[in-house]
């Protein structure tokens, strides 16, 4: 029977620039409550703390709930879509998001916090440090909270892998009555952030969860290339 577990990592504290979030988790999780990890664990960490850490974090006027718009502008490749003041851009990474991912929830207020540059490099430096500190293999995803195109609500998805598969490919398999498969893709990387934040939520401010029980086969490596759907592929650009 396939069984999965996912629960919120309590104790991690305020995140300042230049700390170390692998090293915040290994405090945290070294022992119960949290921990300890065991090989195949994922950790599931939020954009917000990566990007504190990184000091990704910009200056505006707290008073003009609308001064960060120029950021949004600034960190897009391209303006997709805007609607009085929200604005849907393509950011440098091939996201496509609302105001290219910049927030200002959960932050001091004054100032906006912009998307990590390489979540996937973020993600390998935690779990190269939980490697070398506890011993483990564990697989790590940034997570951050989109919308999505004819739906309403937000979800968490992944947008930095390292150790996780971000997409596992089913095409060529066969379905529970001996079809073969020809498109399915799972974006289990998506579905793993979006479990998580079921545990974490919105304004407890939990940053870290642990999600234990995903396939042995889908811990590999791997980056957000596997996700961000090329435009030659793409029917709505």
């Amino acid at each position: 029977m396939a069984r999965l577990m996912a629960w919120s990592v309590e104790g991690i504290g305020e995140i300042t620039p230049g700390m170390q979030i692998g090293d915040v988790i290994v405090e945290a999780c070294g022992a119960e409550p949290n921990g300890p990890l065991r090989d195949n664990d994922v950790l599931v960490v939020t954009q917000k703390i990566v990007s504190k850490a990184e000091n990704r974090l910009v200056a505006i006027d707290a008073d003009d709930p609308l001064s960060h718009k120029q950021l949004v502008e600034d960190e897009a490749v391209r303006i997709v879509r805007r609607r009085g003041d929200l604005i849907i851009t393509e950011t440098k990474h091939g996201f496509v998001c609302a105001n290219s991912g910049i927030d200002l929830s959960n932050v001091e207020r004054g100032y906006a916090a912009l998307l990590p540059l390489d979540s996937d490099r973020s993600a390998r430096r935690i779990r190269d440090i939980v490697k070398a500190k506890l011993g483990v293999n564990v697989g790590v995803i940034i997570s951050d909270t989109f919308g999505r195109p004819w739906r309403k609500g937000l979800t968490d998805v992944a947008i930095g892998v390292a150790g996780i598969a971000a997409v596992v490919d089913l095409r060529g398999t066969e379905d529970a009555l001996g079809r073969v498969m020809q498109v399915t893709e799972v974006c289990v990387a998506d579905e793993l952030a979006s479990a998580a934040e079921l545990v974490m939520g919105k304004s407890e401010g939990i940053p870290v969860a642990i999600v234990r029980g995903a396939d042995p086969s889908w811990f590999r490596d791997a980056s957000m290339s596997e996700i961000v759907r090329p435009p030659s592929e793409d029917l709505f650009r």
